[in-house]
């Protein structure tokens, strides 16, 4: 790591979703992105002429499954023989076509490819170059997928300034927008895409020390995702069965994550007949549910009432905000 000169920019490497922001007039600003948005999908595709990252990638994945990237944050710095990898298929490198050649790529690349799109959404913002960066991991990350992380950075031509946990990163954020001059103690509830950390911390006087930490860098919410399609796809119909390949699946998955888009900004509904619907869904997921809450060191809810935060993008719904 070398001395910081220029603009510094924090990023949120994020296994579904990723954003950026930076620290000015005295406030942390989000970048929005080319289309509007505040966060922007941590995909990457191939094509014969082009490679795309964000939303160009997301929007082309139905035409192009076996050539767009995703997830990458769940492999990078494991090992061929790790558990989780084999479970996502037991490959530690991506095999895509690419400009009509056959290519590989660690799942280091494929993240510093989402890290050169954040940096280039900063940048257009900014309006100058920017090469120092904070990045962001899940509390539970190991050494190996930190360092692989800052290499990402690396690759991605960033000077990474430091690597620090989700969670101590929200409560930095909550600290600062609190104001907050007292001792305090903050539970930080961060139930992403792909991986999931809770925390408590202590804030006081701008010094902020962890006191515990738990979680699993291999659950969030593409887990419920996957289990909601699971329940759907087993249908009842002889007619039916066996007929849904797994490439409808992941059509039904980014359809429905769409229509979810649309509707938190579109349509208003009763909230209790809402959270009752919602509350059906989740118990296709309680299997999930209770993993959340056993990982969590939280059977009853939250321990302690001085303050809490969420985030993530799963963060929300009838069950997340009971723990809350």
């Amino acid at each position: 790591m070398s001395s910081a000169k220029g603009p510094s920019i924090g990023i949120d490497l994020g296994t579904t979703y990723s954003c950026v922001g930076v620290f000015q007039h005295g406030k942390v600003e989000i970048i929005a992105n080319d289309q509007g948005n505040r966060t922007t999908p941590s995909y990457v595709a191939f094509t014969d002429t082009e490679r795309l990252i964000g939303d160009a990638a997301k929007n082309q994945v139905a035409m192009n499954p076996n050539n767009t990237v995703f997830d990458a944050k769940r492999l990078i710095g494991r090992k061929f023989n790790d558990q989780v990898v084999v479970s996502d298929g037991g490959k530690p490198k991506v095999q895509v076509d690419y400009k009509g050649e056959n290519k590989c790529f660690n799942p280091e690349e494929i993240s510093s490819m989402v890290l050169v799109k954040m940096r280039e959404i900063a940048e257009a913002y900014l309006g100058q170059k920017v090469s120092n960066a904070v990045i962001t991991v899940p509390a539970y990350f190991n050494d190996s997928q930190r360092q692989a992380t800052e290499d990402a950075g690396v690759i991605a031509g960033l000077n990474v300034l430091r690597i620090i946990n989700e969670p101590t990163a929200a409560a930095i954020a909550y600290g600062m927008d609190k104001g907050m001059s007292r001792e305090c103690n903050v539970l930080i509830f961060d139930l992403g895409g792909g991986t999931f950390d809770v925390s408590i911390l202590t804030i006081e006087d701008g010094i902020f020390e962890v006191k515990a930490t738990a979680g699993d860098t291999h659950l969030g919410g593409e887990d419920f995702d996957n289990r909601l399609v699971s329940h759907f796809s087993s249908v009842e119909d002889d007619n039916m069965k066996g007929k849904i390949s797994q490439e409808d699946k992941k059509k039904v998955v980014d359809r429905c994550d769409q229509t979810i888009s649309w509707l938190e900004n579109n349509q208003l509904g009763d909230k209790e007949e809402y959270e009752h619907q919602l509350k059906e869904l989740e118990k296709v997921c309680q299997p999930i549910i209770t993993k959340l809450y056993q990982q969590g060191g939280m059977p009853t809810g939250c321990c302690g009432d001085q303050a809490r935060t969420s985030s993530g993008d799963s963060s929300q719904g009838p069950t997340i905000e009971e723990i809350d």
